[in-house]
């Protein structure tokens, strides 16, 4: 292959990349300056788990319409440029707020469009780098990168400027990402082989069906349970760093870290997802998990948090690309789309149950609360055992179920 032949087939991975770089960038700035900002607005322990907990549950009304839409749409890129831009506009809301109510609208319209993106860009980038013979761990790894430099940039930033800089920055952040999206490019086959979306639609009974086998259902739930333990850092563990003691400077320095630390897994992937079957990295990353929280309960010092950071390749890269890597091995492309909107949906589901309980265990525990995450994180490395084992049943007995993936489990 010439020179330009390759240039021109890694122009869309180039694209998406590009793509990648801003989508956390808006969601990054959350991260490091959000608690603070709802607490600075008057916001309790119990309404920050509130605010953050709404905006969830109003995404679950709409995931899998979305998600069955994108797999219907001519290419999944239309819907995620239309939700790129009303995620642009929605910030808008957040310059007017004034009290609790106001304040749970305008966030939950921010948080939305990007919510309901988040499995289609996926399933998107998944299928296409999976046809391409490309790496998705590369790609991602640009949001990582941009989420990084977010977090150290806004920490700064709020610190020099006030709290008053956070909502324009943000809402900047959200409009350069869908500025970003109109260059994104087509995700499905070229239009000479046929898109099975485009040639027979799969009866929703049967996604259920697939989706609810307890072998493809645990590593799931595995990765909902485990992921959605890190809520308590990013939800509320900002408000309890600071209430340790560390500045917003030192904090935005701290989330940098564990953004980097999950750029080098993105990075990584490729050479670790071939060695290991998606289930045993999951679990390996819950057990992690189990060690970073419990630590975490202690409210250890500075440069104890800096190793414990690191370790987010670990508990959440490692946990996320080997359920996204287990997913698209046992999924085809014609409901890549609705299948991974089932999936945020027991994410997001999750979510809301962790995210209120948090809001509540803080505002009475404290950094204890993170002796519950480890708990979780156990649970979560349960479901993913049980899986394997029904995998493993199933081999002996000769009923291995047919997959859509090259053989990686």
């Amino acid at each position: 292959m010439s020179f330009r032949e390759r240039h021109a087939a890694l122009l869309p991975e180039h694209r998406a990349s590009a793509y990648y770089f801003t989508f956390y960038m808006g969601p990054g700035a959350a991260v490091v300056f959000l608690p603070i900002w709802f607490d600075q607005m008057g916001m309790s322990a119990g309404q920050i788990g509130v605010l953050n907990a709404v905006p969830i549950l109003v995404m679950m009304a709409f995931n899998l319409f979305i998600g069955r839409l994108a797999d219907r749409a001519e290419d999944w890129r239309d819907v995620i440029v239309i939700l790129s831009i009303i995620g642009g506009v929605a910030p808008l809301g957040l310059f007017f707020v004034f009290d609790f109510w106001t304040i749970l609208i305008a966030w939950t319209l921010v948080v939305l469009p990007s919510g309901l993106l988040n499995p289609i860009l996926d399933a998107a980038i998944l299928r296409m780098t999976r046809r391409n013979g490309t790496d998705f761990g590369r790609i991602r790894a640009w949001g990582t990168l941009g989420a990084t430099l977010c977090n150290a940039a806004v920490g700064l930033l709020v610190a020099q400027l006030g709290s008053s800089a956070f909502v324009p920055l943000m809402a900047s952040l959200l409009v350069l990402r869908a500025v970003v999206a109109l260059q994104l490019p087509r995700f499905r086959a070229p239009s000479v082989q046929p898109v099975l979306a485009q040639l027979r639609q799969v009866p929703r009974s049967a996604v259920w069906a697939e989706f609810l086998r307890p072998f493809f259902a645990l590593p799931l739930m595995s990765y909902a349970i485990i992921g959605n333990t890190h809520g308590l850092l990013g939800g509320l563990g900002t408000l309890l760093l600071k209430q340790q003691g560390i500045s917003e400077v030192s904090i935005g320095i701290l989330i940098a870290i564990g953004t980097a630390a999950e750029a080098v897994m993105m990075v990584a992937w490729k050479h670790l997802g071939i060695r290991f079957s998606a289930r045993r990295l999951i679990i390996a990353a819950g057990l992690f998990a189990m060690l970073r929280w419990g630590v975490m309960a202690f409210s250890p010092p500075f440069e104890v948090l800096v190793l414990l950071q690191l370790m987010n390749g670990l508990t959440f890269g490692m946990c996320l690309l080997g359920t996204l890597d287990f997913i698209t091995n046992q999924t085809s492309e014609d409901n890549a789309a609705e299948i991974m909107s089932l999936f945020n949906l027991i994410v997001q589901v999750v979510s809301v149950l962790f995210l209120l309980a948090f809001g509540l265990l803080v505002a009475k525990y404290g950094s204890w609360t993170y002796l519950v995450t480890s708990l979780l994180a156990c649970i979560g490395v349960l479901c993913a055992h049980i899986s394997m084992q029904l995998r493993s049943d199933a081999a002996l007995a000769g009923q291995v179920p047919a997959t859509g993936g090259k053989g990686r489990r």
